[in-house]
C-alpha cells in the first residue's frame, strides 16, 4: 500500500500534449485585454451590429394603475381587455362623452386591449412610491408625516419639474468646513419616478391621423415600422386607423455610438473638427444616369406571359399580366409594380374579403383584400374600383382598373400580419 501511493501520477500519452495545449490557450485569452468576443472587429468584415440597434424602437412605456401614460406635454389612456371608451373614461377620471369626442370615436365603443386614446385634458399626475419620499417624512406620533406623504401625492408634475429645473445649490468651497451631521436628521431617499409619468426626453410624437391616410403611409413618413406602430397604439390585425385617432410615433432607442477617446477636450476647449474621409482619398467621379433613361427590365421575368395551365396551381394568381417593373426590396418596396395598360381590370389574387378601401396622401385608392390563413393582399395604383368594403370576392374576380400613369402599373404587396412578403413565390 504505501508504496503504490508513493508511484508518481501516470497520464496516458496522448493526455500531457492536450494540457500543454489548453494551457497555453488560456495563456493567450488571459493575455487579450481587448478580445473581441462577438467577432464585430474580426478584420473589419462587418459584423458590427450596432447601426441596427440604433435604428430600432423602444418598447412603450407601461402605464399607471389607471391605465395612464404622463408625458411633459399630454396624457394618453391605455385600453385593458374588454374596456369600452366609457370604462376608459371612469377609470381615468374624465366625461366619457369628451373623451369620445375628443379621439373620433363613440363612447359604447369596444376597444382592443393596449388601445391608445389621448385624454383631453389633464389629469392628475401619478403618485410616487413611499420608497421615493424623503426618510424624514416617516409617520410621526403626533400624524406630520402621514401630513406630508397626502400633500406629495397631491403636487402637479409642474411643481416637481420646476423643482428638478431649478439650479443645484454651489458646492462648498475648500477653505469651508463642512457642517457636522446630527443624530435625527435623516439623509434623503433619492427620488424614483412614479410608475406612468415619463421625462421629455422620451416623450413621442402624437399624430393625428388625417384623411387618407393609412398605418402604413404614417409609419413610413415617421420611418418607424408598421408593426411597432401597432404596437404602441394596439391597432387590430388588419392595421385599420380612423379619421381623427390620435396615435403615438414609437422611439427609437437610445443607442448612440460612445466618443473615441480621441475626441476627448478639456472643459472649455473647443472641439476638434472632424477630418472627411475625402480629405485622405478624394471621392470618386460620379456620373449619375439621367431620369430620362429608360429602365432596362430585360433581367425582370414576365410571369405573366410565361404562365401556363400547369402554374394554376400556385397559392395567388397575378393580379394582371405583364412585366414586373420594379421588385421587392423588403424596407424600401413593400410590394412588386407590375405594369400595365391603362384601363387594364385587376383581378382578385384568391378568393376572399374586402378589408378596406382607403387613399394615401396623393389621394390614390389603396384596396386590402383578407384572405385565409391571415393572408392579405394589398393594390394600389388603381382606379374604378369595382367592390366595397365587406364583399366577398372570388379569386379572378375584377375588382379594379390600372390608373392612367406614365407608366401605368398596379402596385401588388403580399402580407403575413404586420409583415410584407415577397409576393413573386405565391405567384408562381
Amino acid at each position: 500500500m504505501t508504496a503504490s501511493l508513493r508511484q508518481p501520477l501516470s497520464l496516458p500519452r496522448r493526455a500531457a500534449p492536450r494540457l500543454l495545449l489548453a494551457g497555453c490557450a488560456l495563456a493567450a485569452l488571459a493575455a487579450c485585454s481587448n478580445m473581441d468576443a462577438d467577432l464585430r472587429g474580426f478584420g473589419k468584415l462587418g459584423f458590427d451590429t450596432s447601426s441596427a440597434a440604433r435604428s430600432a424602437t423602444a418598447a412603450r412605456p407601461e402605464p399607471d394603475s389607471r391605465g395612464v401614460i404622463s408625458y411633459p406635454n399630454f396624457q394618453v389612456a391605455v385600453a385593458r381587455r374588454g374596456d369600452t371608451v366609457a370604462t376608459v373614461a371612469t377609470r381615468a377620471g374624465v366625461n366619457a362623452e369628451e373623451l369620445a369626442r375628443y379621439n373620433a370615436i363613440s363612447s359604447n365603443t369596444p376597444l382592443n386591449k393596449g388601445e391608445v386614446l389621448a385624454l383631453p385634458r389633464r389629469v392628475a399626475e401619478p403618485v410616487a412610491t413611499a420608497s421615493a419620499l424623503p426618510a424624514a417624512t416617516a409617520p410621526t406620533a403626533t400624524g406630520a408625516g402621514t401630513e406630508r406623504i397626502d400633500i406629495t401625492s397631491l403636487a402637479s408634475s409642474a411643481i416637481d419639474r420646476a423643482a428638478a429645473s431649478s439650479p443645484a445649490p454651489a458646492a462648498p468651497s475648500a477653505t469651508t468646513a463642512a457642517p457636522a451631521p446630527t443624530k435625527t436628521a435623516a439623509a434623503p431617499v433619492a427620488a424614483k419616478p412614479a410608475t406612468g409619468m415619463q421625462p421629455a426626453s422620451a416623450e413621442p410624437v402624437r399624430h393625428k391621423v388625417a384623411r387618407g391616410e393609412t398605418a402604413y403611409t404614417i409609419a413610413r413618413y415617421y420611418n418607424v415600422s408598421a408593426k411597432a406602430l401597432a404596437e404602441w397604439n394596439g391597432l387590430p390585425a388588419d392595421l385599420s386607423v380612423r379619421e381623427g385617432q390620435y396615435l403615438l410615433i414609437p422611439v427609437a432607442t437610445a443607442g448612440a455610438a460612445p466618443a473615441s477617446a480621441s475626441t476627448v477636450t478639456p472643459p472649455g476647449a473647443a472641439s476638434p473638427t472632424p477630418e472627411p474621409p475625402s480629405a485622405s482619398k478624394p471621392l470618386p467621379a460620379e456620373s449619375p444616369v439621367k431620369a430620362s433613361t429608360p429602365v432596362d427590365t430585360s433581367g425582370v421575368p414576365d410571369l405573366g406571359a410565361t404562365r401556363t395551365a400547369a402554374s394554376s396551381g400556385s397559392q395567388l394568381v397575378m393580379p394582371v399580366g405583364g412585366s414586373i417593373i420594379r421588385p421587392y426590396v423588403k424596407g424600401k418596396n413593400d410590394g412588386i409594380d407590375i405594369a400595365a395598360a391603362a384601363g387594364t381590370a385587376i383581378k382578385a389574387a384568391d378568393a376572399g374579403t374586402v378589408a378596406a378601401i382607403t387613399k394615401d396622401t396623393e389621394q390614390v385608392p389603396i384596396l386590402v383584400l383578407r384572405h385565409a390563413n391571415g393572408l392579405l393582399t394589398v393594390y394600389a395604383n388603381i382606379d374604378g374600383i369595382a367592390v366595397k368594403k365587406g364583399d366577398t370576392v372570388k379569386r379572378g374576380q375584377a375588382i379594379a382598373k390600372i390608373r392612367a400613369g406614365e407608366p401605368a402599373f398596379v402596385h401588388f404587396e403580399v402580407r403575413k400580419g404586420y409583415d410584407s412578403v415577397d409576393p413573386v413565390p405565391y405567384l408562381q
